[in-house]
């Protein structure tokens, strides 16, 4: 019994080693959404203001889709936007725009005229509805949505190059095979 009384110490650290083992070889930036392999939750948002088209969760059927969620408050939105752009530009993909919590409603028109427009449709979020219903935690977040209307990938921050090229195109691609 006494043994045993010094095994204990020696259990529970055994166990803490194998713990923090295993969570320090994943990456902290990935994180599970509870919505992937599911359908995009019904939406219907008006389109902010200017010559913009509104933005429903219906758009997304029948395609392969990026849709990013931003706001022109959002520090990380404007390193973001160029790249949406560019791949705009590239025609690999048509991107939806959720303008998430604007203080001003003339606030996200104005910021793409000024940067450009990447996206087919921009919808208007100001009370975060809709970026509730996608599980969004913070700007920009973006989702690769297949012909179904399934979500298939959720980036948090940021698309870079890097996971552009090396993660979200091969799956646009392959989505568009199916």
């Amino acid at each position: 019994m006494r043994r045993l009384v010094f095994l204990v110490p020696l259990g529970i650290f055994a166990v803490l080693v194998v713990y923090f083992a295993v969570g320090l070889t994943k990456d902290p930036k990935i994180l599970p959404s509870v919505l992937i392999n599911r359908e995009v939750p019904p939406f219907d948002l008006p389109a902010i203001q200017g010559p913009f088209k509104g933005f429903a969760n219906r758009d997304l059927i029948g395609q392969v889709t990026l849709v990013n969620v931003f706001g022109s408050w959002c520090i990380a939105c404007r390193a973001e936007h160029p790249f949406l752009v560019q791949i705009k530009s590239q025609g690999a993909v048509p991107i939806y725009g959720i303008d998430w919590r604007e203080v001003n409603r003339v606030d996200g028109p104005a910021w793409l005229a000024r940067l450009g427009n990447p996206y087919t449709r921009v919808g208007d979020d100001p009370d975060s509805a809709v970026a509730i219903a996608f599980g969004v935690t913070g700007a920009p977040e973006s989702f690769i949505v297949d012909k179904k209307g399934v979500i298939r990938y959720k980036q948090i921050g940021p698309i870079t190059p890097e996971a552009w090229d090396r993660t979200m195109l091969p799956l646009i691609r392959e989505l568009q095979k199916q």
